[in-house]
């Protein structure tokens, strides 16, 4: 009975081994890039190596990454708020998270955001359809435009059709620095810090365990905090 039990356990850690996996993601460089050179590629990647997985990323629209992955046609989101299980029943969040997101307004206007989200309820605000937090806070009483990407984003800005716009911190530094966007800047204070996780689709729920260990372990041995000074603090 022992020795059955001993190779179904096997047969069941080789039909694992190196299994690769999709993860839609919609995030752009530092963090997602479509080589996987990414801050959050490179944190999920190593979690999926030491969890004798192979990963694979996609790069969507976030509101189109969220059906894929609860219809089971991708097989997971790299990095989202927690609490979307709620709405998107098919998804299982890994419950260590990946990384802090910030969501910050930047803008090339004098704008007064002392009183948070509902101080942009006086501007045009302009944000990516699909991030979840900012649809559920940005005030109803603003002038709301939703677009696909990042480029489309700061386009709105940059052709002065909104006032604000509402994106992650380390992304929206490199963009501007990369476009040598002069006159855009970063707002303060932050409008939200949030922790960002992976979600699988249920069928792959085997997997939870493993991954946040993976998670859990880099942040003790190092690892996590190497990857933060070389790929995202040269951005400050």
């Amino acid at each position: 009975m022992f020795v059955i039990l001993f190779f179904w356990l096997m047969a069941c850690s080789l039909a694992y081994a190196n299994q690769t996996l999709v993860l839609n993601t919609a995030g752009k460089f530092p963090l997602n890039a479509p080589d996987q050179s990414g801050f959050m590629d490179k944190v999920v990647e190593e979690a999926f190596r030491r969890s004798g997985l192979i990963l694979k990323t996609i790069q969507l629209p976030a509101e189109r990454g969220l059906i894929n992955a609860n219809l089971g046609i991708d097989d997971g989101e790299m990095g989202r708020i927690a609490g979307l299980e709620k709405t998107y029943p098919n998804l299982v969040r890994v419950p260590e998270k990946v990384m802090d997101w910030e969501f910050y307004a930047f803008s090339d206007h004098n704008v007064d955001l002392s009183k948070g989200w509902a101080g942009l309820a006086e501007y045009s605000v302009a944000f990516i359809n699909g991030w979840k937090i900012l649809e559920r806070n940005v005030p109803a009483e603003a002038e709301i435009t939703k677009v696909k990407d990042q480029s489309q984003l700061f386009n709105l800005l940059n052709k002065q059709r909104t006032q604000i716009i509402i994106y992650e911190r380390w992304a929206g530094l490199r963009y501007i620095k990369q476009n040598r966007l002069n006159g855009v800047r970063l707002i303060q204070p932050a409008l939200a810090r949030r922790k960002m996780y992976m979600y699988l689709n249920k069928r792959h729920k085997v997997f939870v365990p493993r991954l946040t260990k993976a998670l859990k372990n880099m942040k003790r041995d190092g690892t996590y905090n190497r990857l933060v000074r070389e790929l995202l603090e040269p951005l400050k």
